[in-house]
């Protein structure tokens, strides 16, 4: 069997904790951010940087236990407290220093951070329904940038990064990022979501852009790392941040657009 099929079945999981939500689905994406974080601290130390690992996976486990809609009080805190005691360490052990305390502290906020907010997404009004644009844009861009710039693709778009990558499979993903969401939008609006159409619209442009900058941006570490993938978790797609690289981008998006114009 053909290993990306074999690693869709990994993912299945996420497809059920989706519908569960609640507590179910924070649980699971608290074990996506730590897996993400090992991820992340393993690829870092193939550049000779030694991450706080444990100090990354500490703040993340807190984080995740006091995790709630407006608790910016406690994140804050947790990214001051960590660093503050990150720039202590040094002192004691000089293997380490400052820029091992920026990638530990930037795996959090990227990993951990970025991932929570497919849970809090979930918890708003709607958010059973919400949370899913976060995944349709997502797949959907990915889906059809692969196609458009396979069939379309002559122009390459970040060639030094990602160097299979066209402008015309960008500009597909970004059509049908914005297809995807906005018929996904008339479609739960007949389940009682009462959001205006061009919110998903705009939700799709948005994501369609930024999902292939999050995609990109993983790229660009793995290729500053000179490594293939984050890791080999699940067949045929590499790891956790390989897979979810274009989704943590999206559910930035997401929960900050429906924050400010949609929930505000």
């Amino acid at each position: 069997m053909n290993k990306r099929y074999i690693g869709a079945l990994f993912l299945a999981p996420l497809l059920l904790f989706l519908f569960l939500g609640g507590v179910y689905l924070k649980i699971f994406v608290f074990a996506l951010s730590i897996l993400g974080l090992y991820e992340y601290y393993k690829v870092s130390k193939e550049n000779e940087i030694h991450p706080m690992s444990v100090v990354g996976y500490t703040l993340c486990t807190i984080y995740y236990a006091c995790l709630a809609h407006n608790n910016y009080k406690i994140l804050m805190f947790l990214i001051i407290a960590g660093v503050f005691l990150m720039f202590c360490i040094p002192i004691l052990d000089t293997r380490y220093n400052y820029i091992d305390i920026g990638v530990t502290i930037l795996g959090f906020i990227y990993v951990a951070v970025f991932f929570s907010f497919i849970y809090l997404t979930s918890e708003f009004h709607y958010g059973k329904y919400l949370v899913w644009i976060v995944f349709i844009a997502s797949w959907m861009c990915d889906t059809f940038a692969y196609y458009a710039g396979r069939f379309f693709g002559k122009n390459k778009l970040c060639p030094k990064v990602s160097p299979k990558k066209t402008v015309e499979g960008s500009l597909g993903g970004l059509i049908g990022s914005i297809i995807a969401c906005t018929i996904y939008g008339y479609v739960i609006s007949k389940y009682g979501v009462r959001i205006q159409i061009y919110n998903y619209v705009i939700m799709g442009a948005l994501c369609g852009i930024f999902s292939q900058c999050g995609d990109l941006a993983a790229s660009s570490i793995k290729r500053h790392a000179g490594v293939k993938d984050y890791s080999n978790l699940i067949p045929g797609h590499g790891g956790i941040l390989d897979r979810f690289d274009s989704i943590l981008f999206s559910s930035v998006i997401v929960f900050y657009y429906l924050s400010f114009y949609v929930f505000s």
